[in-house]
């Protein structure tokens, strides 16, 4: 009979597994034979994938090639309508404190461009507190329980705040890493950040990195809000927009 694949040298057959969709290798390839099985699992193989596909770390940062392919690939915002494209959409738990909530164009009244050219739109509070939320859900998103609770990979947040240079505010996020029965596992709480009247309405980002939070997350929750501290009917509060969640590699 004609020589098989499992004559050829494995570096070729690494090669040759590099080019498949990543989810077949997992989820058909490894299941082919012990050989194909003991590469798929390997470093080599993911090692060859990355660079194939920019994916770019530090050698010494590697304990889990596969996972880093699989995270990078995955990453994205997944906080949806992070700067109010959609009006509230997506935001529950909404508190609607004084006038309650409204999504303006930048800069706004008083107020100074974004840093980034792409965010056109932010959220801005009233003269009572406003608040809103998000929970994200972990495996509904492509992170597996595994993961999550082996690999515990680094759960990035970040979020922007900028006050109007003619109105004090008040701001506060607070971040919750959430169990399947909802217990919190981990907690980010900012302070209560002071803004002065006197400001010059410059965009402030904030941000927190859950690590070796342990096992049993399945959901992000993402609350952030503010008011003026001038008590003034209409939106004089805290402006956020550009709100971020990630799953870091």
């Amino acid at each position: 009979p004609a020589p098989g694949m499992e004559s050829l040298p494995e570096a070729v057959l690494i090669r040759i597994l590099a080019s498949i969709p990543a989810v077949d290798l997992v989820l058909v390839c490894r299941l082919v034979c012990c050989q194909w099985k003991n590469l798929v699992d390997g470093a080599a193989l993911w090692i060859l994938k990355c660079q194939q596909e920019g994916l770019t770390r530090a050698e010494s940062d590697a304990e889990n090639w596969q996972n880093f392919y699989f995270l990078s690939k995955k990453r994205k915002n997944l906080i949806k309508n992070p700067c109010g494209e959609e009006d509230l959409e997506h935001w529950g738990e909404v508190e609607n404190g004084g006038d309650g909530w409204k999504i303006e164009e930048l800069p706004g009244d008083f107020g100074k461009e974004f840093p980034s050219e792409e965010v056109h739109k932010y959220f801005v509070t009233s003269y009572e507190w406003c608040r809103k939320a998000q929970v994200i859900d972990l495996r509904a998103e492509g992170y597996w329980e595994e993961l999550m609770d082996t690999t515990q990979p680094k759960i990035m947040v970040r979020d922007w705040y900028a006050g109007r240079s003619d109105a004090g505010c008040l701001y506060e996020l607070c971040v919750k890493l959430l169990s399947e029965n909802e217990d919190v596992l981990a907690e980010y709480k900012s302070e209560t950040v002071t803004i002065p009247q006197e400001n010059d309405a410059s965009w402030t980002e904030i941000s927190h990195t859950f690590s070796n939070y342990g096992p049993g997350v399945r959901f992000v929750r993402f609350e952030h809000g503010g008011q003026d501290t001038l008590f003034w009917k209409g939106w004089y509060g805290v402006r956020v927009t550009n709100s971020s969640v990630t799953v870091e590699p």
